[in-house]
């Protein structure tokens, strides 16, 4: 550990120690140059708390010694082994060499000889380390898990996958490390991720995969780890098409910042679908009812229709005059020009650049049959001619997105001439503004008008697409804001997580079928994980009760951890709540690690307040807990993918009935159940969901 750890910071030091200043054609290439060697510098940087390695592979032959022989790349694919002592390790001359062992961590460490000293838990050659088991043990003798506390190594622990004599059993560091009180942002897995999640972690950028996964079952690190490893694997393709990591809300984003850069990936950006979509100021908010239309993938047609009624076929000739010469193109020739642009489906706003090309190819034909020779130029030069500008704008105007989605959400007629036969007149009517902004400006636009402009924005010109997305909680999205979505990675694959069963708003959807159709990647192979890792036995089990009337369809989650976990039901009177609600936090406080009191979003004022009074410190969700702020007072809709150690829940029937409809409450209340990683206290004053009433 102390020989790789001065290793890092000499290649730290390498880093920071070139200069550039003789190198560099100008000072574009030297600024860029330095940008690399900046972030190179930034990377290696070594976090004191965070151990370099978690494992070591000691394998029975040397890996991909087949494929090396006779090739000098082999070992630069592998590695070169190290023995305990630092060396290399094996029998020299030909045949089989034995007694090769790696360390496995989170980066890449070379000796000043550029040996390795440390492999990337992402290299081929880690793989073992994550899916080697007793009935297939890849070719190891022995894997070691190391143990740290604090950033110091304290244990070790051996597997002889090959010993006969050796039984099978569950790893208690692994089981310490799944069970380590969480306080401060989320960390990475990467020294417990499971056979199945190394399976969706590796797989190939080629394709989309959806993660279906249960509470506390580590998709959202999946999919995270699944990002680094790809960047990894492709990383100049992904460098230059970009990755973008989407988030439910800007609370958690922040929790899980740190995931990628601890793992060595400081570039892969982070956004919110409402960020995504922010060509608007959002000031509004939509009923229930209007946002589910909204979000309803007709509205889609809805939108093109109304973009493609700005096209008018022309009724008068486009008269062209060059010199002493006038060029006709009559109308009809101007109207099979624009029909043939309409019926290609192509772009609006390509289509409209593409038309002053058409009628110059137009005029420069007629130019051709009466003995002149015209070239590109000229037919550049008529494409800009006023008179064919004019002909342009005339049937093919330009259009404004926002502008249009402001004149369908206000005027009734337009809106009905573009819905016809896809909306009903009630839907219609629930959509429209019953009082109509004057300008883009000051319209009070909402999140699912934010989307509707995005849709008409790309209906005008390509949304840029990206080399791979991970969008986490999917479950939530609406169809058009999976469009939203699907629109930014067209050319690129994408890596969808969820949980059918935390479904929280009215359009959340169905099955992950449709949500994929509507994301473009209907082919996206689907996996299931359903074993969980941070809920307790009992914690989990009992919030599995509301999956009959919330997701009948769904598996179970179970749980590997030994410990059933703290859990308690504390019924009182409706008038002792807050007291009782602060008693339990109180008791919470007394334990180690974080505790989140999560309740109704119309409790948190009083709760705060209350708090406060009892000289309680609380954080907001997203901000980081401390050994001296270990209290989080988040509102149920912000719950979402948070986890802590200790979760207080007050009043579930209160939650339940925050939300729109039961299906939607229920789903939120399992949400909430499903937050904390060692205990729960659950308080009440009002009856429990009859689903939990008896425990």
């Amino acid at each position: 550990m102390a020989a790789s750890r001065a290793a890092l910071r000499a290649m730290r030091e390498d880093a920071e120690a070139l200069n550039i200043a003789d190198v560099t054609a100008n000072w574009v290439n030297a600024e860029v140059l330095q940008g690399e060697i900046d972030a190179r510098i930034k990377a290696l940087a070594d976090l004191s708390h965070t151990p370099l390695f978690f494992g070591r592979l000691d394998y029975l032959h040397a890996p991909g010694l087949d494929l090396a022989e006779g090739a000098s790349s082999g070992a630069a694919q592998w590695g070169s082994p190290r023995t305990e002592s630092g060396g290399a390790s094996g029998k020299g001359g030909g045949g089989r060499r034995e007694g090769e062992n790696f360390y496995i961590g989170r980066r890449h460490v070379h000796d000043a000889d550029g040996d390795p000293m440390v492999i990337d838990w992402r290299a081929p050659v880690s793989q073992p380390f994550y899916r080697a088991s007793k009935k297939d043990p890849m070719d190891l003798r022995l894997r070691r898990r190391f143990g740290y506390t604090a950033g110091e190594l304290t244990a070790y622990e051996d597997e002889h996958l090959t010993d006969p004599t050796e039984a099978e059993q569950t790893s208690r560091l692994l089981q310490t490390e799944i069970e380590r009180p969480r306080v401060g942002p989320m960390r990475d897995i990467v020294a417990t991720i499971q056979p199945e999640q190394d399976e969706i972690v590796r797989a190939g950028i080629g394709g989309s995969v959806c993660v279906q996964g249960a509470p506390g079952t580590g998709k959202t690190a999946v999919g995270l780890h699944r990002v680094a490893y790809l960047l990894y694997a492709h990383r100049e393709r992904l460098a230059r098409a970009g990755t973008l990591v989407i988030g439910p809300n800007r609370s958690f984003l922040h929790y899980i910042e740190q995931v990628l850069p601890a793992l060595g990936e400081l570039e892969v950006k982070q956004a919110t679908v409402d960020d995504l979509v922010g060509h608007v100021d959002v000031r509004g908010t939509d009923e229930a009812a209007a946002a589910t239309v909204k979000g309803d993938a007709r509205m889609a047609e809805v939108l093109r229709r109304a973009v493609r009624s700005h096209i008018t076929m022309p009724q008068e000739p486009c008269m062209v005059v060059r010199g002493s010469r006038r060029w006709r193109v009559p109308a009809y020739e101007l109207e099979e020009l624009v029909q043939e642009l309409m019926d290609r489906e192509i772009r609006y706003g390509a289509a409209r650049e593409a038309l002053p090309q058409r009628i110059a190819h137009a005029v420069l034909v007629r130019m051709e049959q009466a003995g002149e020779a015209p070239d590109d130029r000229v037919q550049d030069a008529v494409a800009r001619n006023p008179a064919v500008k004019a002909a342009v704008k005339a049937v093919w105007p330009p259009v404004d997105p926002a502008k249009l989605v402001l004149r369908l959400l206000g005027d009734a007629e337009f809106l009905a001439e573009q819905a016809e036969g896809i909306l009903t007149p009630e839907e219609q009517k629930t959509i429209l503004w019953t009082k109509p902004a004057r300008s883009v400006k000051s319209a009070k636009w909402s999140s699912a008008d934010a989307v509707l402009i995005d849709e008409a924005m790309d209906l005008v010109a390509r949304t840029h697409s990206l080399g791979h997305v991970v969008l986490d909680e999917a479950q939530d999205l609406s169809p058009m804001q999976y469009r939203a979505v699907g629109r930014r990675c067209t050319t690129g694959s994408t890596t969808i997580l969820g949980d059918i069963a935390q479904g929280t708003t009215p359009w959340a959807t169905h099955t992950w079928e449709e949500a994929l159709a509507h994301l473009g990647k209907p082919g996206a192979a689907v996996e299931e994980l359903t074993q969980g890792f941070r809920v307790p036995r009992e914690v989990i089990a009992y919030a599995s009760r509301l999956l009959p009337a919330i997701a009948p369809d769904l598996t179970e989650a179970t749980s590997i951890r030994e410990s059933a976990g703290d859990f308690e039901i504390r019924p009182v009177e409706p008038a002792d709540l807050t007291a009782a609600t602060l008693a339990a936090c109180d008791d919470a406080l007394t334990k180690e690690g974080s505790i989140g009191l999560i309740a109704a979003e119309a409790r948190i004022p009083t709760l705060r307040t209350a708090l406060a009074a009892a000289g309680m410190a609380c954080l907001a969700p997203g901000e980081e807990t401390s050994a001296e702020a270990r209290l989080t007072l988040v509102p149920a809709t912000l719950a979402k993918g948070l986890e802590y150690d200790y979760v207080v829940l007050e009043e579930p029937a209160a939650i339940v009935d925050g939300e729109p409809d039961e299906r939607t409450g229920l789903r939120r209340l399992y949400v909430c159940l499903t937050r904390p990683v060692s205990g729960l206290t659950v308080v009440h004053g009002a009856a429990l969901p009859e689903a939990l009433a008896d425990r």
